[in-house]
Protein backbone atom coordinates (compact mmCIF):
# COMPACT_ATOMS: atom_id res chain seq x y z
CA UNK A 1 0.00 0.00 0.00
CA UNK A 2 1.38 3.49 -0.91
CA UNK A 3 1.67 6.00 1.85
CA UNK A 4 -1.70 8.06 2.33
CA UNK A 5 -1.12 11.40 4.02
CA UNK A 6 -3.62 14.37 4.65
CA UNK A 7 -3.08 17.72 6.37
CA UNK A 8 -6.47 18.92 8.14
CA UNK A 9 -7.09 21.92 9.99
CA UNK A 10 -10.07 22.67 12.45
CA UNK A 11 -11.18 21.55 15.73
CA UNK A 12 -9.15 18.19 16.74
CA UNK A 13 -12.36 16.97 17.58
CA UNK A 14 -13.87 17.16 14.35
CA UNK A 15 -10.94 15.83 12.09
CA UNK A 16 -10.54 13.22 14.27
CA UNK A 17 -14.53 12.10 14.10
CA UNK A 18 -14.12 12.23 10.21
CA UNK A 19 -10.94 10.65 9.81
CA UNK A 20 -12.62 7.57 11.78
CA UNK A 21 -15.86 7.67 9.60
CA UNK A 22 -13.61 7.60 6.51
CA UNK A 23 -15.36 11.38 5.39
CA UNK A 24 -12.98 12.06 3.03
CA UNK A 25 -15.42 14.64 1.28
CA UNK A 26 -16.57 16.63 4.39
CA UNK A 27 -12.93 17.36 4.88
CA UNK A 28 -13.17 19.69 2.27
CA UNK A 29 -16.07 21.42 3.89
CA UNK A 30 -14.78 24.70 4.49
CA UNK A 31 -17.96 25.21 6.64
CA UNK A 32 -16.17 22.60 9.05
CA UNK A 33 -12.60 22.51 8.34
CA UNK A 34 -10.26 25.40 7.99
CA UNK A 35 -8.26 23.78 5.50
CA UNK A 36 -7.24 20.25 4.03
CA UNK A 37 -4.34 19.41 1.86
CA UNK A 38 -4.66 15.63 0.68
CA UNK A 39 -1.24 14.33 -0.19
CA UNK A 40 -2.31 11.40 -1.80
CA UNK A 41 -0.21 8.20 -2.29
CA UNK A 42 2.47 9.69 -4.63
CA UNK A 43 4.57 11.07 -2.20
CA UNK A 44 7.13 9.75 -0.44
CA UNK A 45 7.09 11.35 3.90
CA UNK A 46 10.56 12.20 3.67
CA UNK A 47 9.83 14.53 0.88
CA UNK A 48 7.99 17.34 3.58
CA UNK A 49 11.28 17.42 5.33
CA UNK A 50 13.05 18.22 1.89
CA UNK A 51 10.33 20.86 1.25
CA UNK A 52 11.33 22.33 4.57
CA UNK A 53 14.92 22.22 3.52
CA UNK A 54 14.50 23.94 0.63
CA UNK A 55 12.64 26.65 2.82
CA UNK A 56 15.23 27.43 4.21
CA UNK A 57 17.64 27.27 1.78
CA UNK A 58 15.96 29.79 -0.44
CA UNK A 59 15.38 32.28 2.50
CA UNK A 60 18.11 31.42 4.64
CA UNK A 61 16.34 31.29 7.95
CA UNK A 62 16.72 28.74 10.28
CA UNK A 63 12.80 28.11 9.95
CA UNK A 64 10.75 25.77 9.14
CA UNK A 65 11.88 23.04 10.89
CA UNK A 66 12.32 19.62 9.44
CA UNK A 67 8.69 17.98 9.42
CA UNK A 68 9.50 14.92 11.18
CA UNK A 69 10.48 17.25 14.00
CA UNK A 70 7.53 19.18 13.78
CA UNK A 71 5.16 16.68 14.28
CA UNK A 72 3.96 15.69 17.81
CA UNK A 73 1.65 12.68 19.20
CA UNK A 74 -2.11 13.61 20.10
CA UNK A 75 -3.46 13.85 23.95
CA UNK A 76 -5.72 11.37 24.10
CA UNK A 77 -7.40 9.05 21.51
CA UNK A 78 -6.71 9.44 17.98
CA UNK A 79 -8.38 6.42 16.82
CA UNK A 80 -8.20 6.61 13.14
CA UNK A 81 -7.88 2.77 12.15
CA UNK A 82 -5.03 2.18 10.83
CA UNK A 83 -3.55 5.92 10.05
CA UNK A 84 -1.44 7.75 12.52
CA UNK A 85 -2.75 11.40 13.73
CA UNK A 86 -0.03 13.67 14.72
CA UNK A 87 -0.34 17.53 15.58
CA UNK A 88 1.73 20.07 13.88
CA UNK A 89 3.49 22.30 15.52
CA UNK A 90 2.32 25.98 14.64
CA UNK A 91 5.65 27.42 14.42
CA UNK A 92 6.39 24.97 11.03
CA UNK A 93 2.98 26.32 9.73
CA UNK A 94 3.82 29.96 10.40
CA UNK A 95 7.22 29.79 8.85
CA UNK A 96 5.51 28.29 5.52
CA UNK A 97 2.63 30.38 5.45
CA UNK A 98 5.51 33.85 5.74
CA UNK A 99 6.83 32.64 2.06
CA UNK A 100 6.23 35.13 -0.07
CA UNK A 101 4.75 34.11 -3.40
CA UNK A 102 7.55 35.35 -5.22
CA UNK A 103 9.24 32.54 -2.66
CA UNK A 104 7.48 29.51 -3.23
CA UNK A 105 8.66 28.80 -7.20
CA UNK A 106 12.13 29.56 -6.04
CA UNK A 107 11.47 27.08 -3.00
CA UNK A 108 9.57 24.25 -5.59
CA UNK A 109 12.97 24.77 -7.97
CA UNK A 110 15.19 23.83 -4.43
CA UNK A 111 12.71 21.44 -3.75
CA UNK A 112 12.96 19.66 -7.17
CA UNK A 113 16.84 19.23 -6.86
CA UNK A 114 16.52 17.96 -3.62
CA UNK A 115 14.55 15.23 -4.22
CA UNK A 116 16.75 14.34 -7.20
CA UNK A 117 19.97 14.33 -4.68
CA UNK A 118 18.12 11.61 -2.73
CA UNK A 119 16.49 9.49 -5.41
CA UNK A 120 17.53 10.67 -8.80
CA UNK A 121 16.56 11.96 -11.91
CA UNK A 122 12.94 12.74 -12.32
CA UNK A 123 10.71 12.08 -14.83
CA UNK A 124 10.18 15.10 -16.70
CA UNK A 125 5.93 14.85 -16.21
CA UNK A 126 6.54 14.69 -12.30
CA UNK A 127 8.47 18.43 -12.15
CA UNK A 128 5.01 20.08 -12.41
CA UNK A 129 2.66 18.31 -10.08
CA UNK A 130 5.63 18.92 -7.31
CA UNK A 131 5.77 22.85 -8.50
CA UNK A 132 1.84 22.65 -7.89
CA UNK A 133 2.55 21.11 -4.56
CA UNK A 134 4.25 23.34 -3.24
CA UNK A 135 2.32 26.44 -4.04
CA UNK A 136 -0.81 23.81 -2.24
CA UNK A 137 1.52 23.82 0.85
CA UNK A 138 1.60 27.48 1.48
CA UNK A 139 -1.98 27.79 0.71
CA UNK A 140 -2.84 25.29 3.38
CA UNK A 141 -0.46 26.66 5.68
CA UNK A 142 -2.44 29.97 5.20
CA UNK A 143 -5.11 29.07 5.39
CA UNK A 144 -4.47 26.46 8.62
CA UNK A 145 -2.14 29.17 10.38
CA UNK A 146 -4.89 30.31 12.53
CA UNK A 147 -6.75 26.82 13.13
CA UNK A 148 -7.38 25.45 16.83
CA UNK A 149 -5.73 22.38 15.07
CA UNK A 150 -3.83 20.78 12.47
CA UNK A 151 -3.27 17.06 11.91
CA UNK A 152 -1.03 15.28 9.96
CA UNK A 153 -3.18 12.01 9.19
CA UNK A 154 -0.93 9.18 7.13
CA UNK A 155 -0.74 5.44 6.85
CA UNK A 156 2.42 3.55 4.81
Amino acid sequence: MAALMDLVAGDQRSILLALSVDDWAGLNDRSRFDAHLSLGGGLDPTWLDLFSEAARSVTGSDNPSDFIDARRELDGPDDAGDRVIERVDPAWLDAIARLSDQAVDSVAGRWIDLIEEEIGQLPREEKPWIRQLAGDLVEFARAADRSADVLFAWAL
